[in-house]
Formats: C-alpha cells, structure tokens, sequence
C-alpha cells in the first residue's frame, strides 16, 4: 500500500510557524519541504539549526540572510512551487496578500485566524467541523480563542445542545516575546460589543447562539473565558458534564488538590511535562471551576494563545488532502505525533 506524504511549505516563521513547522515533521503522512522568512533573525537561525530549509519572503534579501552567515534555499516562489501546501503563518493581514501568490501557482493554503474568513473556503476546527472540509482547497484555522470556545461548543451542541450562549474573555495583552504592546498597568475593555469573537465562532458552527465580551489585562501568559451556557438537554449531575470534558481530547480538568489556582501554575505545570516550549495544546479546565444550576451550565477555562491552534492546522492538512476523512482518526495521529494524549494527567 502507498502511503501519500504532503509536501508542506511554512510561510511565516514566528510564534505560530515555528511551531507548526516542528509538528509537521512529527507526521508520518507530511514532509516539511522549507519555512520562510523576510529577515534574518535568531528564529532564522534557529530554522537553519533544525536543518529546516529556509527560503526568503516578502522583500527579504538573500545578501542580506548570507551577510549573517545563514544560508538559504531560495525565495518564497521557489519553496511554494516545491510543495503540495502551504501553511500561511504571517502577520495578520499580510496573509490575505499572499493568497494572489498562491492561487497563481495552484498551490492549496491554509490561513491562520488573523486573517477574515473570506480568504478561505471553510474557518476550521477539528472537533466542530472537520468533515465539512475534507478536500477544500482554502482553509482558514481560527483564532487561539475562537479554536478553544469551538472545542468547547462542539462537545456542548453535539450531547445537550445550546439555547445560549454569553462568555466573557479575559485576553492577555501580549505574546511573551513582544515588546511593543500593552497595557503595562491598565484593563482595557473591548468596547465593541458583542465582540467579533462570537460570530467568528459562527463561522465554525453557523447558527450557534454566543454573544462574546472581551478586555485585555497586562499579562503573557493565556486567555480565560467564562462561559455561561444554557443547555437545552442537561444531564442529571454535574459529574457527566466533568466525566465528559476529561473524556475529550485536546481537553485537560485540573482537580482542586492540584494546586493550580491560575494561569501562572498552569504554565509552570506544563515546562515541568518538558514537552518542547512547554506549551499547552489543550484547552485548560477547572474540575471546581465547572458548575451546573439547571440547565445553566458555568465554566472557566483557560486557553495558550502559543500553541493551541498548532494541532488543528495538523488536522486542517489531513482534512485538506483527505489523508483521513474521519475527524477522530486524524486528531488520534496528531495528538500521539505531539505528545497532547500522552503527557501526564493533572493529579
């Protein structure tokens, strides 16, 4: 039996396109062919280091990568029309530029949140909508927030169904290696409301009744949401609904003897699995944070902005290029490849 490999391109080699890059050499069904990048910075280095081929993009200089002693393969035209996709993981906007590139050489994209979902065919999730975009051309894979909220509203719509939906999301202010963003001391209420984060996950699950509030506060570290759901058919305790969270994957319940009291031990517990960054793919839960009042159900849960899109840009590939068509099957080989099913359970 041929097993078919993808040849994957990564455009874009910062917070999210490291990351993804490094994922996709872990698959069996991709082949990472290069990254690229417009300057010649320590992240450039690093790619060379990791034996990835590097390419120049944008208004890149090739004398300006060599002048540091970085080498490269060539430029983004050429890592394009060497692959089979390519993962768009520039900054916010510029994605939307580049897809004229793409679509004149007929490669298939992936887009990340940041860009609106007009630039795809299909926003992604894998948990909410994975059939829907089996063998799509363009593929957009949501933003950190609304990849968690879709998660948690696919396993919800799927076993009770929703009647309503309001969360409330608490967004940190900054990625940890930027340093040009704020605030320093301050909340900042988003004063758009509803804010676009709720029917940013209608592009998801069309039709799903969320209404969405955000501030920023002066932290790196992840998001928190609090969810306030009314379900249409609630179990009998709230024992199912913890069961059922814990049960899921890309899911992971913090019981109260764990000590985890916020995001700042939520970070420490994952350096301490010493997997990679120490990120966290999972969306993050409290087992005494989750209460159920009738038929409202109350939850907290916290999301790492870093990392947790990276499996579903994985699963978006394999949906893209129907490597399996069965959403289970592809989130089973992703979450082995990275270790998410395999890290210790909180205790």
């Amino acid at each position: 039996m041929t097993v078919l490999t993808i040849k994957v391109a990564i455009n874009g080699y910062g917070t999210i396109g490291k990351r993804v890059a490094d994922a996709v050499v872990r698959q069996k069904d991709m082949q990472l062919v290069g990254v690229a990048k417009t300057r010649p910075t320590f992240e450039a280095r690093q790619a060379v280091d990791r034996r990835y081929a590097l390419y120049v993009a944008g208004q890149g200089s090739r004398s300006e990568f060599e002048s540091q002693g970085i080498s490269v393969s060539g430029t983004l035209e050429d890592l394009i029309r060497a692959a089979d996709v390519v993962v768009d993981c520039t900054p916010e906007k510029v994605g939307t530029a580049n897809r004229e590139l793409y679509d004149r050489l007929g490669v298939r994209a992936i887009w990340q949140g940041g860009e609106k979902a007009t630039v795809a065919e299909h926003s992604f999730n894998a948990l909410a909508n994975y059939a829907e975009c089996v063998g799509a051309r363009r593929i957009r894979v949501v933003s950190c927030n609304t990849t968690g909220l879709a998660r948690a509203a696919a396993l919800l719509h799927r076993n009770f169904g929703v009647a309503e939906w309001d969360c409330t999301l608490v967004r940190r202010a900054a990625d940890p290696r930027e340093s040009k963003k704020g605030p320093i001391n301050g909340i900042l209420p988003t004063l758009k409301l509803p804010s676009h984060h709720g029917p940013d996950v209608q592009t998801v699950l069309p039709g799903l009744p969320i209404t969405t509030a955000a501030m920023v506060v002066p932290t790196t570290l992840m998001h928190v949401h609090f969810n306030h759901v009314r379900l249409e058919r609630p179990p009998a305790d709230i024992a199912t609904l913890r069961s059922l969270f814990a049960s899921q994957p890309r899911f992971v319940i913090f019981p109260g003897s764990a000590g985890v009291e916020g995001t700042p031990q939520v970070m420490e517990w994952a350096r301490d699995r010493g997997e990679g960054r120490g990120d966290v793919m999972e969306n993050v839960l409290w087992e005494e944070g989750i209460r159920l009042q009738g038929k409202d159900l109350y939850f907290f849960q916290a999301i790492h902005q870093e990392s947790i899109v990276v499996p579903e840009n994985i699963d978006a590939i394999r949906a893209m290029f129907s490597l399996e068509t069965d959403a289970g099957r592809s989130m089973g080989l992703t979450d082995t490849s990275l270790g998410i099913r395999e890290r210790p359970a909180p205790s």
